[in-house]
Formats: C-alpha cells, sequence, structure tokens
C-alpha cells in the first residue's frame, strides 16, 4: 500500500482510498482529496512537514499524519 507520505516530489498520483474515521476523515475530503481525483506533490518541507501538493488546482499543506491515511496509487 502506498500512501500519499510516502509519495516523492514531483509525483502525480490518483487517490485510491481513503483510511482513517469520523472528523478527521471528514476534513481529508473536505480540504478536496477524494476517491479519484490526482495529486501532485510540489515540495517537503526541510523538516518533512508539511507536504505541500496541488490538488483540483489549487496548493495545500498537509501534515504527514494525514497523509498517511491517503492511499495513492
Amino acid at each position: 500500500m502506498n500512501t500519499l507520505r510516502q509519495t516523492k516530489i514531483g509525483d502525480t498520483v490518483t487517490v485510491v482510498k481513503l483510511h482513517g474515521e469520523g472528523a478527521v476523515k471528514r476534513r481529508i475530503m473536505d480540504m478536496g482529496i477524494t476517491k479519484g481525483v490526482e495529486v501532485y506533490v510540489r515540495k517537503v518541507a526541510p523538516l518533512g512537514d508539511p507536504i505541500e501538493v496541488t490538488v483540483r488546482g489549487y496548493e495545500l499543506s498537509i501534515r504527514k499524519a494525514d497523509a498517511e491515511m491517503i492511499e495513492v496509487k
């Protein structure tokens, strides 16, 4: 299982599944990250947290813990 956290800078991946439950999963979905959407990893902060991605035409910063819950291919 590959997660968004493991994705390298410059890669474009497709979301397969969202793990987690309740408010955490709802927050990720509210940010526009849903099944089937393409996510481009723009850059990663020097210490690895957060990860900056482009999704649905806008930039978004995601914590490593949240990125770990997003399964991609």
